[in-house]
């Protein structure tokens, strides 16, 4: 379960930091839109994405505690 919740955290994270760059990248351009949505909209999104993954990689590191904890 901790490693899928790794994998899963990276992902998210990986995917998170990719938007919040295509968005830096379209403002920086001077793009307002990218096809429907608004680059203000993608980077929430991406920024979301990299909250998620730290929450998945606190579940990780929370249950390695507890499972340091329960050797003792």
């Amino acid at each position: 379960m901790d490693g899928f919740l790794l994998l899963l955290g990276r992902v998210a994270g990986i995917g998170g930091l990719g938007l919040c760059l295509v968005a830096l990248v379209a403002r920086l351009l001077g793009i307002f839109y990218l096809g429907t949505l608004q680059v203000g909209t993608l980077l929430q999104g991406g920024i979301g994405a990299i909250v998620i993954a730290c929450f998945f990689l606190l579940l990780v590191l929370v249950a390695q505690g507890r499972a340091e904890r329960s050797l003792r």
